[in-house]
């Protein structure tokens, strides 16, 4: 069985705090790619709506992943905070497989 964890943040973030967000997201990705349990952290920006962006996350394991919530960089995200438009939505998601193609695995 895999224990790895994926985790998918969505946010929205007002006109005028999207740079300051855009900056502090690019420290905690480049600090979180260090981590060791860090398998995939990826940013994506929604083509459709200005500010909204989404995080995709994979952990090696949940342990891994509470960890992540402790360290240091994570405390910049408090900042982030201010610059949303609304409360950001987080799923903890475990896969569901489909099929056996490699394409059907994050």
């Amino acid at each position: 069985m895999d224990d790895q964890v994926t985790v998918i943040a969505v946010m929205k973030v007002s006109s005028e705090g999207d740079e300051r967000a855009l900056e502090i997201l690019r420290g905690v990705i480049a600090a979180t790619h260090e981590e060791d349990g860090c398998v995939k952290y990826t940013l994506h920006k929604d083509k459709n709506q200005p500010g909204a962006y989404c995080i995709v996350e994979k952990w090696r394991s949940q342990a891994d992943l509470d960890a992540h919530f402790g360290r240091p960089h994570m405390a910049a995200l408090a900042e982030a905070v201010d610059l949303l438009s609304e409360a950001p939505q987080i799923y903890f998601c475990e896969q569901v497989e489909v099929g056996e193609s490699p394409k059907a695995k994050l």
